[in-house]
């Protein structure tokens, strides 16, 4: 796992040991990126269910302002820190060891894009999604990037949430989705 382009292309991320954590594909993760590069430079990033924190440090290497970093395992939030670390954004970064449905009703701020990659097996995507469209964290002409098994069906989004377009690769499918400006 490395990342992919930006100011520290190339640069090797620690994984977490063992198979309780998926992390995206190198191939998924660039295909992502290439969708959403001009939704990247100085925005504010969520990466919920963070993992290694690979996606959240991909967007600060491609020019995220800031990323915040949630997952509830306290060893993905002390490999996020090292990756964090290791690429020296750590003063760019935040990171919350807490439930993630947790962190949400919490939560006070606005994002620019938000990552949603929950356990497959788990309910995690839709009770993310139905937080997140309540609370209203999503900044105009934001965009939620869900990666999700190809079988999982997405449930319906309230105004001013819009489904986008669908990428499929191999059993995994990216959707993303936008939160449309008031008019």
């Amino acid at each position: 796992m490395r990342v992919i382009s930006g100011a520290r292309r190339g640069k090797r991320l620690k994984e977490l040991p063992g198979l309780e954590t998926r992390p995206t594909t190198d191939r998924v993760k660039e295909s992502i990126f290439n969708i959403i590069q001009f939704d990247i430079p100085g925005r504010n990033v969520l990466d919920l269910f963070a993992g290694t924190g690979q996606m959240g440090i991909e967007a600060i290497s491609r020019g995220a302002t800031r990323a915040t970093f949630v997952d509830l395992r306290r060893d993905a939030v002390a490999v996020i820190g090292e990756n964090l670390t290791a690429t020296g954004f750590a003063p760019a970064a935040t990171v919350v060891q807490e439930d993630a449905l947790n962190f949400l009703r919490a939560c006070r701020q606005k994002f620019d894009v938000i990552f949603l990659d929950p356990p497959y097996s788990s309910n995690l995507l839709e009770n993310a999604l139905k937080s997140i469209t309540d609370i209203d964290i999503v900044s105009e002409n934001g965009i939620i990037i869900c990666e999700h098994s190809l079988d999982y069906r997405l449930p319906e989004l309230p105004h001013p949430y819009l489904w986008g377009k669908a990428y499929r690769y191999g059993k995994i499918q990216v959707t993303l989705c936008r939160r449309m400006a008031e008019q």
